[in-house]
């Protein structure tokens, strides 16, 4: 009988899958660097040339971004283990579902964050913000908030992976989901672009653990069962 292997390794292991496949290729993060880069630029022509005016409006056009491009990657996460029943070969071995879940959240928060860092470049050069003020809470607003974005994105992913219109699908689920930790994202953003004299920050951050924490107790939950019927 073989052994079943621990949740932390098999979510490892999972994401060093993800990682490897990811690197042959590079073409899912080229493609969302253009698009979401395209976005940007869209939001910046859409608004004119008044720098005061995209500066005051900087931090939700990179979290608009970052949503759409969220979904072109989610939207590609189970595409593989969809193909040639790979899942239900991933739900077979001697591995928790639940570590697949995990493997595949990190991968998917990894591809985000990585994305997000090379957005703000992009955002300085369009929206004139100034993001030396607080950098390293940027990174943490960053961070939580791709990682809110990817826990019930993994989960719309793998159940409308075997969808006709899955494409239409994922967003139509995500969406809705998602207007609060995009909120509390975006104006924690903002408090980082700009002066907090409310002292604001704080409380947004811990709305958005509180978030991530949310999504991330119900996906580890719900995803077995989601696994199984796929």
């Amino acid at each position: 009988m073989t052994p079943k292997i621990s949740l932390l390794t098999a979510a490892w292991l999972v994401l060093k899958k993800d990682w490897q496949i990811e690197w042959r290729t590079r073409a899912r993060l080229t493609a969302l660097i253009f698009f979401s880069g395209a976005t940007l630029l869209l939001f910046s022509f859409a608004m004119g040339p008044d720098v005061t005016s995209l500066r005051a409006h900087a931090h939700g056009y990179l979290w608009l971004g970052l949503l759409f491009a969220s979904v072109l990657s989610l939207g590609e996460s189970f595409r593989i283990e969809s193909e040639n029943q790979a899942l239900t070969g991933l739900v077979l071995t001697p591995v928790e579902p639940r570590a697949i879940f995990i493997g595949k959240v990190l991968g998917n928060a990894s591809m985000l964050f990585a994305l997000s860092l090379v957005l703000l470049p992009i955002t300085i050069g369009l929206y004139d913000v100034d993001l030396t003020r607080v950098p390293h809470l940027l990174l943490l607003v960053l961070f939580l908030g791709t990682l809110g974005i990817s826990a019930p994105g993994t989960v719309y992913s793998a159940i409308s992976a075997n969808a006709r219109a899955r494409d239409v699908m994922l967003p139509l689920l995500l969406f809705p989901v998602l207007v609060p930790l995009l909120l509390a994202a975006a104006s924690a953003t903002k408090l980082t672009f700009q002066p907090d004299p409310q002292d604001q920050l704080g409380s947004w951050l811990k709305l958005l653990i509180a978030f991530d924490l949310i999504y991330l107790s119900v996906g580890f939950l719900v995803f077995p069962k989601i696994a199984e019927e796929d």
